[in-house]
């Protein structure tokens, strides 16, 4: 059989003019039919053949693939072709019909696959909080497709998990959704540029008020409980089994004696801390704006003898992707067993503030030692809160803290034990 070398002009396209047709070099090349205007076959350099037609819709020259040969024989394309040019004839657009079937179907999981793709600037700790949500509350939501998650659906699922893992736990989860319904509706247009997905079906709980009242929590550590707090972290440090249980101790006392967000304690690298200033800087915190604090005499200690204990590039290793540490669950509640005093890593930055205000400490340096903005305040606006100024206040919150470490009859502060490298 002969080759037909492809050409420019129409010819009509039959199964043998098809089987006949050359390959190009490169690229691709097409042979429009003579008899069917905008039908045409595409040969490509690898010698795919498929045929495709060629149809202004809304204004715009658009290329409808119909499908490959042989898989697709001539007859059944032409006949395609056919049914295609009527529906453009009476109006509808067969691009955006097909794009918006597609988009029909997307699943809750692959919307979430989307949203971390465009969401490039989620922290670490946010993306594990939403994927803990997608495997905890909506595991078995994940393949269905999100046109099919319906408002009554969302309302029973916000109460089974309120009354299973707790109200606050179950609006955190619904917020999230709502995130990924609002992206979804802005993401996915057909091809009209009209939203596959017209509401948030998770109104639904605003509009029937049905969000829990969760108030704000307030629990911190009590100046009674910090002395047997204290001496379950000394047990923690003395764990002779695990190293990790040494460095969450550390951990703990940092959050304790910084204030810091646990994120913001758990990315610190070795190269944002200066020993010999004793300072050290934040340069991802939760308002974006980077912060340089002053390191008191005992977190130096502290930080000395971590950094004996460690070839890692945070200061906080943990055993992950991420390098650094994620939750220890373990250890917290471990503490708790040995102290009696429940609590959570945020209690410990609650912690630090109410005992920086029971000792008076300004206003102004207080709120730039937790990075709280002051935005309404014209006057903050005036003051310039450098590492040195601050550095007083912050030794005296960490010696008010010591002084409720004290728990022998002589009042003696025990000094904390200096982690040898083994």
């Amino acid at each position: 059989m002969t080759a037909i070398t492809i050409q420019a002009l129409p010819h009509k396209i039959t199964k043998s003019y098809v089987d006949r047709l050359s390959t190009p070099e490169s690229g691709q090349a097409f042979v429009r039919d003579s008899e069917l205007k905008g039908f045409a076959v595409r040969v490509t350099s690898t010698g795919t053949k498929s045929f495709i037609l060629e149809k202004r819709i809304d204004g715009k020259v658009k290329r409808l693939t119909l499908g490959r040969y042989p898989e697709l024989t001539v007859e059944q394309a032409r006949k395609e072709a056919h049914k295609l040019l009527g529906h453009i004839a009476v109006g509808r657009n067969p691009p955006a019909e097909k794009k918006q079937e597609a988009l029909k179907g997307t699943t809750l999981q692959e919307a979430f696959e989307d949203f971390i793709k465009v969401r490039k600037n989620l922290k670490p700790r946010t993306l594990y909080d939403y994927q803990r949500v997608m495997q905890v509350v909506f595991a078995d939501w994940q393949n269905k497709a999100m046109l099919e998650i319906g408002k009554d659906m969302i309302a029973k699922r916000h109460s089974k998990t309120g009354a299973e893992r707790g109200e606050a736990y179950a609006n955190l989860s619904m917020r999230f959704l709502r995130a990924l319904f609002n992206f979804a509706i802005a993401q996915y247009e057909d091809g009209s540029g009209h939203a596959i997905l017209r509401e948030n079906p998770v109104m639904r709980l605003t509009q029937t008020r049905a969000w829990y009242r969760v108030d704000r929590r307030q629990t911190v550590i009590k100046p009674h409980q910090l002395a047997p707090w204290y001496q379950a972290i000394l047990s923690l440090k003395q764990d002779q089994l695990s190293k990790q249980s040494a460095l969450v101790a550390d951990y703990l006392l940092f959050l304790l004696f910084t204030g810091l967000r646990r994120q913001e304690a758990a990315t610190l690298k070795w190269s944002d801390i200066d020993l010999n200033d004793r300072s050290f800087t934040l340069t991802d915190t939760k308002n974006r704006e980077p912060l340089t604090l002053p390191l008191t005499h005992f977190i130096s200690d502290l930080l000395r003898s971590r950094e004996a204990a460690t070839d890692s590039e945070y200061v906080f290793a943990g055993d992950g992707k991420a390098g650094y540490l994620i939750e220890p669950r373990r250890q917290v509640q471990k503490v708790t067993e040995l102290s009696g005093v429940s609590f959570t890593l945020h209690d410990l930055r609650r912690t630090f503030i109410t005992v920086a205000e029971s000792i008076d400490i300004s206003a102004y340096a207080l709120k730039r030692l937790v990075n709280h903005k002051m935005t309404n305040d014209v006057t903050a606006g005036y003051i310039v809160n450098d590492v040195e100024r601050l550095r007083k206040p912050m030794e005296q919150i960490s010696a008010q803290l010591l002084r409720h470490f004290e728990i022998n009859e002589k009042k003696k502060v025990l000094k904390f034990p200096v982690h040898q490298n083994s």
